[in-house]
């Protein structure tokens, strides 16, 4: 496993929110969508986003009543971000941080109700380094707290093609994809009880991806 290529990706994925401000769109993904029904079912206001991006899903938390800390480790995704909230009336509910999720998360123990993550497990992470950012997400979260996140799957098209990066990580296009099986998301679920893994498909071609639910012990 080359990990110098691995930890290049913050570099591309620099250079690309910087070239293409709404690459994703401004429209909420509906997995977003889906997690924020579910948060706002149990009472769950205080929500930590990882990986946001450009902040697309960021805004709806925000519009539908929640508390996010937005992270993402990409300064062309966060400045914009920040500058885009400032004298808005999301300003008090939105706060981005600059963090690479691959170092401890920069919060207490126990301070959130909820984690939200669309296709950050997916990226250019090895094994371990999910294990670690599971682990700290159940220290951040609150007893019964919840992490949802997305991730593309061992039964998408594209797994398998493109130039091998070690495990279950191919890259086409400079884009470093890591495709998870449900065994895979089953032994990321230490110290947590698994609600659901649900099976969905997104955009073109179409992308596949599991959706996992958990609950913090």
């Amino acid at each position: 496993m080359d990990k110098e290529t691995l930890n290049r990706q913050s570099e591309h994925w620099e250079k690309t929110f910087s070239s293409k401000p709404d690459m994703f769109g401004v429209e909420p993904s509906d997995a977003v969508q889906k997690a924020a029904a579910l948060f706002k079912e149990e009472g769950k206001t205080a929500v930590l986003e990882l990986g946001c991006g450009q902040g697309r899903d960021t805004y709806f938390f925000a519009e539908n009543g929640f508390q996010i800390h937005a992270l993402d480790y990409c300064e062309s995704g966060i400045i914009p971000l920040s500058e885009k909230i400032q004298g808005s009336s999301l300003e008090g509910s939105i706060n981005p941080v600059c963090h690479d999720v691959r170092r401890p998360l920069p919060f207490n123990d126990e301070t959130f109700d909820g984690c939200f993550s669309h296709m950050l497990y997916c990226m250019a992470l090895t094994t371990e380094e999910l294990k670690f950012l599971s682990g700290e997400i159940r220290r951040v979260l609150r007893p019964g707290g919840l992490n949802i996140f997305t991730a593309r799957n061992t039964s998408d098209a594209h797994y398998g093609v493109g130039i091998h990066r070690g495990e279950d990580m191919y890259e086409m296009g400079g884009f470093i994809v890591h495709y998870l099986s449900k065994d895979k998301i089953k032994n990321l679920a230490e110290g947590f009880e698994i609600v659901s893994i649900d099976g969905f498909e997104e955009g073109e071609l179409p992308k596949k991806l599991y959706r996992a639910t958990m609950r913090k012990k």
